[in-house]
């Protein structure tokens, strides 16, 4: 199994789970939820793999650096 499948499987189960864990309840913002649960743990992991250069990790990540800047600050993590 690839990191990529590790990771899908990691991200079904915790959905699931989210799910049976509801009791009847209705889902919210589901999207908003798991983007704000990955979004910063992968920005602090590739802002050190690339020792704080946003450029470089502008580039791992595949965005603007402009973009990457606005998710550092949204994440308070622009210090």
């Amino acid at each position: 199994m690839s990191d990529s499948e590790d990771l899908a499987a990691c991200v079904r189960r915790a959905l699931n789970d989210y799910f049976r864990q509801l009791d009847g309840e209705s889902p919210q913002k589901v999207w908003d939820m798991v983007m704000e649960c990955v979004e910063q743990p992968m920005l602090e992991v590739v802002m050190q793999q690339a020792r704080g250069n946003q450029t470089v990790a502008a580039k791992v990540l595949g965005i603007s650096r402009n973009t990457l800047h606005k998710k550092l600050v949204q994440y308070g993590l622009d210090a």
